[in-house]
């Protein structure tokens, strides 16, 4: 196994530091039950969200991507937060470029991908923040993207923004297999984790459950 990267506190990778915990074990299951839900579609693209922010939603992605490697699968994680990103902070590194290149410039995605340090998981930090994320993240380049990775990975997670913030998660989930959405206990009220369900729904997204953190 590759070294271990440098990683903040801002975001645990729990499924490597400590893999016997129940919270890793609690991750491995969510691949396992995502793999059931998604069986038969190759290459699967799965986003995370939440309905609001400090929910969970990256910690969530981040672990489940590091799972999925884990297992031996192929996987990219990629961090669709254009506004406020995060991922890159999990392992220390920079994040001058990323998705925002691939998008607006039309940069090879294997040119702005880099290996995490993990085995068999690689990391597409979002790139400089755009003055237009969700015209970027509905283009066709971003269809382009998706469908690309497809061919080179076994697995695509996405980490996306909140969705009762702005509308980009909606359009991300529009293009994937499927979605989760990250509840925090005792931190939304029920109304907002309904209203974040409606917003998937009427965009026609594969919901295919939630995760309820921090209970």
């Amino acid at each position: 196994m590759a070294s271990m990267p440098r990683q903040t506190n801002e975001i645990p990778l729990v499924t490597m530091s400590t893999p016997g915990v129940s919270v890793s074990e609690a991750f491995r299951s969510l691949r396992t039950n995502t793999q059931y839900t998604l069986d038969g579609i190759e290459s699967p693209v799965i986003a995370v969200t939440s309905s609001q922010r400090s929910e969970g939603k990256s910690t969530t992605s981040l672990n489940l991507a590091a799972a999925y490697a884990q297992e031996g699968r192929r996987t990219l994680l990629i961090d669709a937060n254009l506004r406020n990103p995060v991922l890159h902070t999990a392992f220390g590194i920079t994040n001058r470029t990323g998705l925002t290149q691939v998008l607006a410039e039309g940069t090879p995605i294997d040119t702005c991908t880099m290996h995490s340090g993990i085995d068999r998981l690689n990391l597409l930090t979002s790139g400089p923040t755009p003055y237009n994320p969700s015209e970027l993240l509905a283009s066709r380049r971003m269809d382009e993207l998706l469908e690309n990775a497809r061919k080179k990975y076994e697995i695509v997670i996405i980490d996306t923004p909140s969705l009762l913030e702005v509308t980009d998660s909606q359009l991300i989930a529009s293009k994937c297999d499927g979605i989760l959405l990250v509840i925090r206990s005792g931190k939304v009220k029920q109304s907002a984790a309904v209203k974040a369900k409606e917003l998937l729904i009427h965009v026609k997204a594969n919901v295919l459950g939630f995760v309820l953190n921090g209970a």
